[in-house]
């Protein structure tokens, strides 16, 4: 689970090794969940057909509006709601503020910190329902 805060956006969605294991861990069916502004993981992991694995999926993120209110649009690299929806997504929300999670297939999200628990929760769901014989994966 990659936890929020805006440090995502500039570190882990840029660093190779973290969209290699998010590549890795998706084609070996291990769920992957974010929350809050650390859905940037999924800016440049690709699928085995080189779309963004967010691709046709439903997903949510720290809003643009939610943004806005916190004054930070102009000092974040790129407002999530946006980027997730250049890449292919079906980008959902609810009301600013309050705990939204979508669940579509392996990938997890949720939109604010108010939503972690939630995400949490989600993830622990999938990964009982595929009892997977290993959480994570070795990256060469």
């Amino acid at each position: 689970m990659y936890p929020g805060g805006h440090g995502p956006m500039w570190d882990l969605a840029e660093d190779a090794h973290s969209i290699a294991l998010i590549e890795t861990m998706l084609a070996a069916g291990k769920p992957v969940a974010a929350v809050c502004h650390a859905p940037a993981v999924f800016r440049h992991p690709k699928a085995a057909d080189g779309k963004s694995v967010v691709h046709g999926k439903k997903v949510t993120a720290f809003t643009n509006s939610e943004e806005e209110a916190v004054g930070l649009t102009k000092v974040v690299p790129y407002l999530l709601e946006d980027m997730l929806q250049a890449n292919g997504a079906e980008f959902t929300k609810g009301p600013d503020w309050a705990p939204h999670t979508v669940t579509d297939g392996l990938v997890i999200t949720g939109q604010n910190p108010g939503s972690s628990e939630a995400v949490a929760h989600a993830l622990l769901k999938v990964i009982a329902e595929r009892k997977p014989t290993a959480l994570c994966c070795v990256l060469a």
